[in-house]
């Protein structure tokens, strides 16, 4: 890893530093920035147990805590947490039995989440958040730690965009998710626009094509992807910047299926048709799949949407006495 660079990267063309992220969130730790606020769309009744403090340097373009289907005793780990606001609201959502952790770089950020930490912690009457140090491509948490990694408009700010999708990857459980919410650019950014700083800290020139995105993600091993466009955020150069929310799921782990090698699977809709693997499935009707195939459909995000069974059975995967379940 570099250290001269934005978030770890090593590519040594861009003009933007890490220490130049650093210090422009380090300022906005102490003084709200308008450039950096974006609408985004919280229930009020998620931000009770928060100190206005945090509310007023949440720099973010979404909620993904809100969309993420967070469950009690789960574990959640948010990257570029800032003040806290996310760690915040899914403190409340998971439990005293659940866990929450938050990654950021910038000192200042960290120093005020963790003041803070204490405050909803009372108001909770429990304490499960905990905020580390660390980079975007270098996560302090051990492999499969969490069920859910969130972000909030931080994975732009990254030049090495992969090394962070394989980061996500490794601290995700099996059949755990990332949803992130980001801005996303119809186009890419040209050179002169990646070297401006404050371009690059106002969440603009770093951003992904929604296609690389994407293609990032499926290439590190996520499946399952899901988008939703939020709103037009801004137009610079002829370049529109858009909010988007994000999800895709990290696979079940392998398994030793005493099923056959050959399996039926049949899509029950709601879609007329589906195209997964290259294999399109149209609602009703049979196809043969593999193992593996099986395991990645029997999986969230596509659990429920088919019905899998041996065809020497005959007996679908949701019944008691099917090897296949």
């Amino acid at each position: 890893m570099n250290d001269d660079s934005c978030c770890g990267s090593s590519d040594e063309d861009t003009a933007v530093t890490r220490e130049d992220v650093r210090d422009f969130y380090g300022k906005a730790a102490e003084v709200a920035q308008e450039s950096l606020c974006c609408p985004a769309d919280y229930d009020p009744s998620a931000l009770e147990h928060i100190p206005a403090e945090v509310r007023e340097i949440s720099y973010g373009c979404g909620s993904p805590v809100d969309r993420a289907n967070l469950k009690l005793g789960e574990s959640m780990a948010d990257l570029g947490s800032g003040g806290g606001i996310d760690c915040f609201i899914a403190s409340k959502i998971v439990g005293s039995e659940g866990k929450v952790f938050g990654i950021d770089m910038t000192e200042e950020m960290l120093k005020k989440a963790r003041q803070n930490a204490g405050l909803v912690a009372d108001n909770l009457g429990y304490s499960n958040v905990e905020f580390k140090h660390g980079f975007l491509e270098k996560i302090p948490l051990d492999d499969g730690a969490v069920h859910l990694v969130t972000s909030n408009c931080v994975l732009n700010l990254s030049v090495s965009k992969g090394d962070v999708f394989k980061e996500i990857f490794r601290i995700l459980k099996h059949e755990g998710r990332f949803v992130i919410s980001d801005i996303i650019a119809d186009r890419e950014a040209p050179e002169e626009m990646q070297n401006n700083r404050e371009l690059w800290g106002e969440c603009a020139s770093g951003a992904m094509t929604l296609e690389a995105f994407i293609t990032t993600a499926r290439g590190i091993g996520f499946h399952g992807v899901s988008i939703q466009k939020d709103y037009l955020w801004k137009e610079i150069e002829g370049i529109k910047f858009y909010s988007y929310t994000l999800t895709a799921h990290k696979p079940r782990e392998p398994q030793n299926s005493c099923c056959g090698d050959s399996l039926i699977a049949i899509y029950n809709g709601p879609f007329e048709k589906i195209s997964f693997g290259g294999v399109e499935f149209h609602v009703g009707t049979a196809i043969e799949i593999d193992s593996h195939a099986a395991e990645v459909l029997s999986a969230p995000p596509y659990a429920g949407h088919f019905t899998i069974y041996d065809p020497e059975e005959e007996k679908p995967s949701g019944s008691d006495d099917s090897c296949c379940a």
